[in-house]
């Protein structure tokens, strides 16, 4: 018996996600939990408050929903080690 998955619960490729931040690809060192434990929270965060916040129709609209999302953790929401500041807050401009 095989247990199929709707494609809207189905995570995105680890490249469409990436691509749709600009971000690049990038690998943590082997045997570094400073920086592995940093990249697994932030992929908790990012399950939890955006692709499974809410109910999605489609993969796509999930997709589609990112970019406020990672504008919103990037601007507006705030981060204990930064004093609850948001992250961009330590970019100058």
């Amino acid at each position: 018996m095989a247990i199929r998955f709707p494609a809207a619960d189905q995570p995105a490729a680890p490249a469409e996600s990436r691509d749709a931040c600009s971000a690049p690809g990038r690998r943590t060192g082997p045997y570094r939990p400073q920086t592995s434990g940093k990249v697994e929270r932030f992929n908790r965060t990012l399950l939890d408050e955006w692709a499974y916040a809410r109910p999605y129709r489609s993969d796509i609209e999930r997709r589609e929903a990112f970019a406020g999302r990672l504008h919103s953790y990037n601007h507006h929401r705030g981060h204990t080690a930064l004093a609850g500041k948001p992250p961009a807050s330590r970019v100058p401009t």
